[in-house]
């Protein structure tokens, strides 16, 4: 669950700082990339764990009113739900500091129990909200070649315990990459993660748009321009455009476009869930963007 808090800018050490609002969404990272895919059409199943109180109760609701299939997530009595508490200043940046709660009993005994039915999955979405070791297992359990699986590298940690060659896709954003791997410099950075058996690398740059990084290639493509009120789950909302799009076999470059409109959409909105696109927001964000780079510019 998000606590969500607009502040004039990120406070100093010691300081007490008066925020403009205050308002509450559901939201983590698994949960939000569930929503973002389904509402861009995707049959979209999460796994994961919540607490037995009133935000766990809330979150499943919601989690349900956006047509994910919720049937495999436990509720833990001894645990509270996911919490986390986001700053977003004027400029639209953020700042997140959460307490996986549920999330940190997501275990191996769970994957067990759920391992059968994300074997089934086309495109399967990871993040490192739940315990390092439970991605560690299920990587080495999942069959070799499907699902395609894109790890989203957050919050970012030493990955160096996991099986990154069944790691399709990587998707850290430029703090993440350089946290990742200590280059500061995306394509050096990005060639670290290849070097240790990643498929591919997407960094996702926020108003510079992503990268996309392989062996033979290093690509950019450009964010599309609009006025950000609020940044939080903009990454969310392109992780969920990019697996709904590759599930439906379109080629990467076209996925990581569809992606970048996500994000941009999002940022365009307040709050995590809720900024989240439809389908036919995305495509006519993308229709009316075409038609407006076909116009003659007059200077």
């Amino acid at each position: 669950m998000d606590f969500v808090f607009e502040v004039p800018r990120f406070p100093q050490q010691g300081e007490t700082l008066q925020g403009f609002s205050f308002a509450r969404y559901p939201g983590g990272k698994g949960a939000n990339q569930a929503v973002a895919a389904a509402r861009l059409g995707a049959h979209v199943s999460f796994y994961g764990k919540v607490g037995n109180d009133i935000f766990g109760q809330e979150l499943l609701q919601n989690l349900k009113e956006n047509g994910v299939n919720i049937e495999a997530v436990e509720q833990e009595q001894n645990a509270p739900s996911g919490i986390a508490s986001i700053w977003v200043a004027e400029s639209g940046k953020n700042a997140i500091v959460y307490v996986p709660g549920a999330n940190a009993l997501v275990d191996t005994t769970y994957i067990n129990l759920v391992l059968s039915k994300l074997a089934f999955a086309q495109v399967l979405l990871l993040q490192l909200e739940i315990p390092l070791e439970t991605i560690a297992y299920a990587l080495r359990h999942l069959p070799s070649k499907s699902p395609l699986i894109i790890l989203d590298p957050a919050p970012a940690q030493d990955l160096s315990g996991l099986l990154l060659e069944r790691v399709n896709i990587i998707t850290p954003n430029w703090a993440e990459l350089v946290t990742l791997t200590g280059e500061k410099e995306v394509e050096k950075a990005a060639r670290r993660l290849l070097d240790l058996g990643v498929g591919q690398v997407i960094c996702k740059a926020g108003a510079e748009g992503a990268y996309l990084i392989t062996i033979k290639s290093f690509r950019h493509f450009p964010a599309f321009p609009v006025n950000p009120v609020d940044t939080t789950a903009a990454g969310d909302a392109f992780n969920g455009a990019l697996a709904v799009a590759l599930a439906e076999g379109r080629p990467i470059e076209e996925a990581i476009v569809w992606a970048n409109a996500a994000g941009a959409l999002a940022t365009t909105r307040k709050g995590a869930q809720p900024s989240l696109p439809y389908r036919r927001e995305l495509e006519d964000f993308l229709k009316t963007y075409a038609q407006y780079k076909k116009r003659p510019q007059i200077f």
